[in-house]
């Protein structure tokens, strides 16, 4: 999708039926990825402005001066920024953190940056716990943010909110390091899948056929 040209209609509208084809195979409701998909619409708005501007051949519509390569970049933007966006709630609604960071393994992501996830998705919500308690630790002395004149307030909390964070990330290392931690994370099981869901690896394979063919064909 990212290399196929967006003046190849067809394949696009290849991608968008296999799209939402993995959206049925996923059994997530539309009504929840249209709504998650909304945060595309900024991008949408500045590919809105795009014809508006540009050089070379142009087009009247309605009084208003269109540009051809403008028109072409919006409807780039548009149709690659959705697939996109629609990919990644499949991604994030249908596999778990721990699949997520399985798919690395697989895929050969340095073990650094693997190891570097893993932490964060177990110890994100410790952070947020402490967030919490700090939340609660102003209310209850009477602090209601109103103004940019709480801002030095808010600031000095997010700077003691990093250090404790960095110092409970020390105590868990050494703790590690006790237990033997060598750098090296312990395997995540390689057959933990199931396996009807091999078959979604046919719709990116149809997809890159659909690009050929089409590609072949405008040749």
């Amino acid at each position: 999708m990212i290399s196929t040209p967006i003046s190849q209609v067809a394949s696009y509208g290849a991608f968008f039926i296999l799209i939402f084809a993995v959206v049925a195979l996923a059994k997530l409701p539309i009504l929840t990825v249209l709504k998650r998909s909304l945060i595309e619409i900024p991008f949408i708005l500045f590919a809105f402005l795009m014809p508006f501007f540009g050089s070379g051949e142009s087009y009247e519509v309605a009084g208003l001066t269109l540009y051809r390569e403008g028109l072409i970049a919006a409807g780039a933007i548009i149709a690659k920024g959705t697939l996109g966006v629609i990919g990644a709630i499949v991604l994030s609604g249908s596999t778990t953190a721990r699949g997520i960071l399985l798919g690395l393994e697989r895929l050969r992501l340095p073990p650094l940056m693997v190891n570097i996830a893993s932490f964060m998705l177990r110890y994100i919500n410790v952070v947020t716990d402490e967030m919490e308690r700090m939340r609660v630790a102003r209310a209850s002395r009477g602090f209601e943010p109103r103004g940019i004149r709480d801002w030095r307030i808010l600031a000095s909390v997010a700077a003691t909110l990093f250090i404790r964070s960095y110092e409970r990330g020390e105590r868990v290392h050494l703790a590690m390091l006790s237990r033997g931690f060598t750098g090296q994370m312990p395997k995540l099981d390689i057959h933990d899948h199931h396996p009807p869901l091999w078959s979604a690896f046919l719709l990116p394979v149809t997809a890159l056929a659909v690009a050929l063919i089409d590609r072949w064909f405008f040749l």
